[in-house]
């Protein structure tokens, strides 16, 4: 079985981030980009489900600019035996990310879709379903494990009190988070060997996004600390000043 895994190009997540003076945007001068790390959970079970079945090709699909190229080397020095990049400037607007894999994966010969559960840049948690459903396919979310046999593919996710197991028919999409796929280290045959793996480039299809940033704030500032006191004759000054002030008991 063929897997496509859909990865995206994000900040570092120790970046320190700075809004350009349009206001709508990061200034991307200095900015480390990196795979989304959860995306690279979703690179690990793609990779031990076909060492498991002792066949099938593990391909990356992207979207964004022309720089996206360095992040998928990364993830064909781990293992992954081809990418593909389609070319383009993605939005805040998640749907149109969604159309825009969607039109390439609709061609393709994939089983299983997997993406990670979130970008740590937006935090959407929305394109995999979103793909799901316009390939009209069953989708299972924050899935930590997964099997694949007779035509069905069964996926495990943390629920309250036990664990939740989904089944469901091939083909299928799901998203991936911290669970049994801890991702590997690339080792320098790996990196050696991704330089001469295919990645194939294709210009995206446009689509007009229906959600834009109008503008970008930085968090407000924390005030500053109070001591109420000190010791056990502290604590009834403490419960009134968060009853009364802070309003959180």
């Amino acid at each position: 079985m063929n897997i496509t895994v859909c990865v995206k190009r994000v900040p570092d997540t120790e970046t320190r981030i700075r809004i350009a003076e349009d206001g709508r945007d990061i200034v991307a001068d200095g900015v480390k980009y990196v795979l989304s790390p959860y995306d690279e959970f979703a690179i690990e079970a793609a990779l031990q489900l076909t060492e498991e079945a002792g066949t099938g090709e593990v391909t990356l699909l992207s979207f964004g600019p022309e720089a996206t190229k360095e992040s998928l080397r990364s993830g064909l020095a781990l293992g992954a035996d081809r990418a593909v990049l389609l070319k383009g400037e993605p939005t805040v607007d998640g749907w149109a990310t969604a159309r825009v894999l969607a039109s390439e994966l609709a061609g393709g010969d994939a089983g299983l879709v997997l993406f990670g559960v979130k970008a740590v840049d937006d935090d959407q948690q929305q394109v995999g379903p979103m793909v799901a459903e316009l390939l009209e396919r069953p989708c299972a979310t924050s899935v930590t494990a997964m099997e694949v046999g007779d035509g069905m593919v069964t996926c495990r996710r943390a629920a309250e009190g036990g664990q939740e197991v989904i089944e469901m028919d091939l083909p299928a999409v799901a998203t991936l988070t911290k669970g049994k796929y801890e991702p590997r280290y690339a080792s320098l045959r790996g990196i050696m060997m991704a330089k001469r793996k295919p990645l194939i480039e294709k210009e995206a299809p446009a689509v007009e996004p229906g959600l834009v940033v109008e503008g970008l704030e930085y968090p407000p500032p924390r005030p500053d600390g109070r001591i109420v006191g000190e010791g056990g004759e502290a604590v009834g000054e403490l419960v009134r000043l968060l009853r009364e002030e802070a309003k959180v008991l």
